[in-house]
Order: C-alpha cells, then sequence, then structure tokens
C-alpha cells in the first residue's frame, strides 16, 4: 500500500449511518445533516457500494443467517413462485399491459421466495405477458443468487405446464 496515498477523511462507519439515516428520512442528499459527512463524499462512497454490489451480498448474508438462526441450511432447497398484477399510473407508459383475467392495466410482479418467505428473485413485465414465459428468468435469478441449491418450485396453476418445467 502507498504511503503517500490520500487517507479517508471519514471512517466508513459515518458513511453507512449517514446512507441510514438517508433511507429512513427519504430526503434529498443536499439536506444531509452537518453532523455526518458532506452529503458529495456519502453519495460518492454509496455509488462506489452500489457498483461493488455490496448491498446485495448483505441481504444474502443477512438471509442465510435468518435461515440458519431458525434451524435451517444456509441457502433454500426449495422456492415458491407466484405473480400479482399491479394496477398502473399515467407513468407507466409502455410497461402497462392489460391483464384479461384480473381486468387491470399495469404491470405484473413476478416473485420468488423461500419457504420463510425470504425474497430471492423479482422480474417486473406488462400484465399481458404470460407468467409461464416468466419462469426461465425467476429460475435464472433464484439459482444465481443461491448458487444452484434449489431443487423444488411450489407454484401456481399460473407458472406450470411443460414449458416451464423445461425453462427452470
Amino acid at each position: 500500500m502507498d504511503v503517500t496515498a490520500p487517507q479517508r477523511k471519514y471512517e466508513l462507519r459515518d458513511m453507512f449511518d449517514a446512507l441510514r439515516w438517508m433511507a429512513r428520512a427519504g430526503a434529498p442528499w443536499r439536506m444531509l445533516p452537518n453532523d455526518f459527512p458532506p452529503w458529495e463524499l456519502v453519495y460518492q462512497q454509496t455509488q462506489r457500494w452500489l457498483q461493488a454490489g455490496c448491498f446485495e451480498h448483505m441481504v444474502c448474508d443477512l438471509r442465510s443467517v435468518i435461515r440458519v438462526a431458525q434451524g435451517r441450511q444456509g441457502q433454500p432447497s426449495a422456492v415458491i413462485l407466484d405473480g400479482r398484477t399491479i394496477q398502473s399510473t399515467c407513468e407507466s407508459g409502455p410497461r402497462a399491459g392489460y391483464d384479461g383475467y384480473k381486468r387491470k392495466r399495469g404491470s405484473k410482479v413476478h416473485i420468488a421466495v423461500d419457504t420463510l418467505g425470504q425474497l430471492l428473485a423479482v422480474h417486473v413485465t406488462p400484465a399481458n405477458e404470460q407468467e409461464r414465459a416468466q419462469v426461465a428468468e425467476l429460475a435464472r435469478q433464484v439459482q444465481q443468487v443461491t448458487g444452484h441449491t434449489v431443487k423444488v418450485a411450489f407454484a401456481d396453476q399460473g407458472y406450470t405446464g411443460k414449458e416451464p418445467a423445461q425453462a427452470a
């Protein structure tokens, strides 16, 4: 390590505390209180963490800790797939489609959770997209997050059929 390199002026813990305050308050960056490091530095550090995937790793680690604390394996072996149609707003634009079954215009949110209800994957499509067509994408995301430990998927009628089974 180069001793002539500039050293941190603020602790990373202070940066993280500032980010937690921002998330809780829902305030703009520039309204960060003076008790924290300058908002520009907190913003830059947050962008570095986002690009490095730190928050995704944190969520994965917390999910494993919760599972182990409940006497389960760290990674799930089964998932539950389901979808929900969310009614659109004017700003939805081309993302919105018409779900004839539920008689709603909007977006369909496809989710995969483990048997404890911990979120593993999310995929958003226009509401007119078939649930069967989304199984491959959900399965890919789930296997990527869990390290290919999932062997069984519980799904409602919309996700069943020969093609989705092959895609998974």
